[in-house]
């Protein structure tokens, strides 16, 4: 049995069971339990804290865990990285207020700056020889400037609205962050055996996000110049039509690219385009 380790609430556990169920992963539902199983794989569900979870996996607690790349550098525990999982992306950003005045990283010295996340702003600040004091804060950092208690932040940044919401303006991205499947260091090889599979299924679901399955009709004397404007993992597929002037192209295209390369074919004489929804890409 493989027990992973998911954040208990939040975006976080929402899109990582999203993805343990596109994966064939069938998890019971669960409110309020700590630990759920599945019905049709050897793997069972435990529900932490996100700050937690490194340690749980760490210390063997839970073999794997998704967590947020910010949590596992901020915890420190000797964690193996696995898998980057492409969602929960924000960074780690320092903000100040919006009427103060910033040229460079020497505004921080011997300024106060609020943080959930010391131990990645030490190093930080240890590395760009910056000497400030660091305020550690268990929630809303963001008010920390707006009521005195220090002059500065360092926090979690999506889209800067809370920011600006507060009177904040980010001035320096420290680190960048994802959500990551992380491993313990001492795996049986039957373990490791059940989690590479696991990986597996992950990866042919999100080399598919983003991407489109393109059928296109292609007169024969421009498929040289088809090929030239459709990407292919390794090689477009080519099936001859009934009429034999024609031949049929598929392909795979990012899902931004439809309309440009849509139009570019039919620029050269392209009929009967059909774009299709992709579930997995298996390579």
């Amino acid at each position: 049995m493989i027990r992973i380790a998911l954040q208990a609430k939040g975006r976080l556990n929402e899109e990582s069971l999203a993805l343990l169920r596109e994966s064939g992963i069938k998890i019971e539902e669960s409110k309020r339990k700590l630990l759920s199983k599945s019905g049709n794989s050897p793997i069972e569900v435990l529900y932490l804290r996100d700050d937690d979870i490194p340690h749980a996996v760490c210390n063997g607690i839970a073999y794997v865990g998704i967590v947020g790349m910010n949590e596992v550098a901020e915890r420190g525990f000797d964690v193996e990285l696995l898998y980057k999982l492409g969602f929960g992306k924000c960074r780690l950003s320092l903000a100040i207020p919006q009427n103060e005045k910033y040229e460079n990283l020497d505004y921080f010295n011997g300024k106060k700056v609020a943080t959930s996340y010391p131990n990645i702003l030490t190093k930080y600040f240890r590395e760009k020889s910056i000497d400030c004091t660091i305020e550690q804060i268990a929630g809303s950092v963001e008010i920390a400037p707006s009521i005195g208690m220090t002059d500065a932040i360092f926090d979690i940044v999506s889209s800067g609205g809370t920011l600006v919401s507060n009177g904040l303006v980010e001035v320096e991205k420290v680190m960048e962050s994802e959500a990551v499947l992380v491993g313990n260091r001492e795996l049986s090889e039957e373990k490791k055996e059940i989690i590479s599979k696991l990986i597996f299924r992950f990866e042919s679901i999100i080399r598919s996000r983003g991407k489109k399955y393109i059928l296109v009709n292609i007169p024969n004397e421009k498929i040289d110049v088809a090929l030239e404007i459709l990407p292919s993992m390794k090689s477009p597929t080519l099936l001859p039509l009934a009429d034999k002037n024609w031949s049929a192209m598929h392909t795979v295209i990012d899902e931004d690219e439809i309309w440009e390369k849509s139009e570019q074919l039919k620029s050269i004489g392209a009929e009967d385009i059909l774009i299709l929804s992709m579930e997995k890409m298996i390579l």
